[in-house]
């Protein structure tokens, strides 16, 4: 009897959470080790592995046999969103037409095959008319003689000996480049697959591993965890996201709490937040270098040759670019724009008069951020100039910038630009338009602003909230996994997967101290004299904190990415249950800090 086909179109997306123990972690980064030791890459001529072009790929997964799919398909979505199949040879031929037409969406597929796969002609058919019009890349593990089957093969070919878990893993991460290439055959195989046969690729992405792969012990990590139950415990936040990588490598990725301390909703890795003023530089900032790279903006242009109408403002017609982005523009920090509404701009059904939605059931009314925000904002005072100010209003004068030179809405241009050309499958903005509400961690129960109901999906924010959700200072959602990518891609000099989205210098200019007032990059955050005095980062280290309570940080001294996300400001910023004396965010990454200094120059690995 036929067995049916079918599509798992949710996969687990982390992988195995490993115990915070040296001698246990040790024991898996050897298997990792000697895992990645036994994978052969094949027949990559054409170099189709690592895949580098994912932005227009849709990719499943198909399994014959296989007994270590899901951490295979746990791993790949990392990169991509990756749809399972599970099939099996024993079946006559309509099965295989029935396949075939279920794969229809897909142009590319990863077949993973192992020593109990029935070889048959008709399995071998099916994977020759897969290889006319799809990317094809198979996987197989066990006996090496079953490579003679794939002699007629065009499509890459990716072999390792021992059927397990650690090899699935490495596999599945030589497809994307999260591991490199480079052994060779043991043996005649075949007459095509021969000894000393294998292709060499580079390591392009983020690896997934255990401390000990990075030379880390993770006995020196077990604080995290206290560090995160007394946050929970003590209110600091429900619901928090750790993740560290190092050296290329994810060592450390883990969930904690719930999304409310009340609720039920246990919080996962992949779980989205709002990133607050974290999308000051993963949105705009990202936005403005590209655009100087492309000499289609120059950091001393003024904003006013941009925003045509701050050019009849007295105070707002000459300041620069790169003024806005030191916060020395001298723009007011923050604007209470909900300070502004009347009863009638609020209604709880939606309209044409009413299309904004800022919340669940609770609606602005059309054009408010032009007939009120806007003039607002322009009719503010600048009172600071040359002076570190951070200020928001910076933020939405970089995005009319954006949007004015590109002739695109930020939302739109960051999303084609970086996040999907990267494989950032969870990073946006209006996060409620592409993910069921149960993945994105409630922000706040009650925002004391303007909404006073539950905030999940939509920016806290307020102002950003009431300009529509997409504003260049806050509305970024985000999960920790599509963080770690972005910010690798910042710490590689601006590759990643085998492309380039900045030049290097283009990312040391913006990433580096550039004013005489204030220990701040183009955008980007560092730390002052004084603190790094007294702590463990280099002067070349930077990032950003968001409200919210999301944090991320880059240290290309120890080649090191921090991220922490958080919901800190649920229920309703303290006021229930008062400010929290545990610091999550920067309490981590010290642990972390001390963890890598203290591993320094320890070898664990033959």
């Amino acid at each position: 009897m036929m067995k049916k086909l079918f599509a798992v179109l949710l996969v687990v997306f982390t992988t195995a959470t490993y115990a915070q123990n040296h001698a246990v972690n040790l024991k898996k980064a050897a298997q990792l080790l000697e895992a990645g030791k036994n994978v052969v890459l094949l027949n990559n001529a054409l170099s189709i592995v690592p895949l580098t072009d994912i932005k227009s790929a849709s990719i499943a997964s198909v399994h014959f046999n296989y007994n270590q799919h899901a951490v295979f398909d746990s791993i790949a979505n990392k990169y991509h969103v990756v749809a399972g199949f599970d099939a099996d040879t024993v079946q006559y031929m309509k099965g295989f037409i029935e396949l075939h037409d279920m794969l229809k969406f897909y142009n590319t597929v990863l077949i993973e095959l192992s020593a109990s796969t029935r070889f048959t002609p008709l399995l071998q058919s099916f994977i020759a008319d897969l290889e006319n019009g799809r990317t094809v890349v198979l996987v197989m593990a066990g006996n090496g003689k079953n490579l003679a089957q794939f002699d007629k093969v065009k499509s890459p070919v990716i072999w390792y000996k021992n059927d397990t878990n650690d090899g699935a893993s490495v596999a599945a991460q030589l497809v994307f480049g999260g591991v490199a290439a480079s052994n060779r055959l043991d043996n005649n195989y075949s007459g095509i697959f021969t000894k000393g046969a294998g292709f060499v690729t580079q390591k392009t992405r983020l690896g997934y591993s255990v401390p000990e792969s990075v030379f880390v012990n993770s006995d020196l990590l077990e604080n995290v965890d206290s560090i995160l139950n007394a946050g929970i415990a003590t209110h600091a936040a429900p619901a928090a996201v750790v993740l560290m990588a190092k050296d290329g490598q994810v060592i450390f990725s883990k969930a904690y709490g719930k999304h409310t301390y009340n609720g039920n909703d246990i919080t996962k890795p992949d779980d989205i937040f709002d990133m607050a003023s974290v999308t000051k530089v993963t949105a705009t900032v990202p936005s403005v270098m590209r655009l100087y790279e492309k000499k289609l903006i120059a950091l001393d242009d003024p904003i006013s040759k941009y925003v045509a109408v701050t050019r009849n403002i007295p105070d707002k017609r000459d300041q620069q670019i790169k003024e806005a982005l030191l916060h020395e523009a001298g723009y007011t920090p923050y604007i209470k724009f909900y300070e502004q509404l009347k009863p009638t701009d609020l209604s709880a059904d939606s309209s044409a008069v009413y299309p904004t939605k800022v919340a669940d059931h609770y609606y602005l009314r059309a054009n408010y951020f032009n007939e009120v925000m806007w003039p607002v904002t322009l009719r503010s005072k600048v009172d600071t100039r040359g002076k570190f100010v951070y200020s928001d209003i910076s933020m939405y004068m970089m995005k009319e910038v954006v949007e004015e030179v590109t002739h695109q809405k930020l939302n739109d241009y960051v999303l084609n630009e970086f996040y999907l050309p990267l494989g950032m499958q969870a990073t946006g903005f209006l996060p409620r338009n592409r993910f069921n509400r149960s993945r994105i961690v409630p922000t706040t129960e009650n925002d004391n602003w303007f909404r006073n109901m539950l905030v999940q999906g939509y920016v806290n924010d307020p102002g950003s909230a009431m300009a529509g959700g997409v504003e260049g200072h806050a509305g970024l959602f985000a999960n920790a996994n599509d963080m770690a990518i972005f910010y690798q891609m910042l710490l590689n000099q601006g590759s990643y997967g085998g492309q380039k989205y900045f030049d290097a210098a283009t990312v040391n200019l913006f990433t580096s101290r550039q004013s005489k007032t204030s220990q701040r990059g183009l955008g980007y955050d560092r730390l002052n004299e004084k603190q790094l005095s007294e702590t463990y980062p280099s002067q070349q280290a930077f990032g950003h904190s968001g409200y919210t309570g999301t944090y991320v940080w880059v240290d290309p001294k120890y080649n090191m990415v921090y991220i922490c996300l958080t919901n800190r400001v649920y229920p309703d910023d303290g006021k229930t249950y008062g400010k929290s004396k545990v610091n999550i965010r920067a309490e981590v990454l010290d642990v972390f800090y001390k963890a890598v200094l203290k591993s320094a120059g320890q070898s664990f690995l033959k």
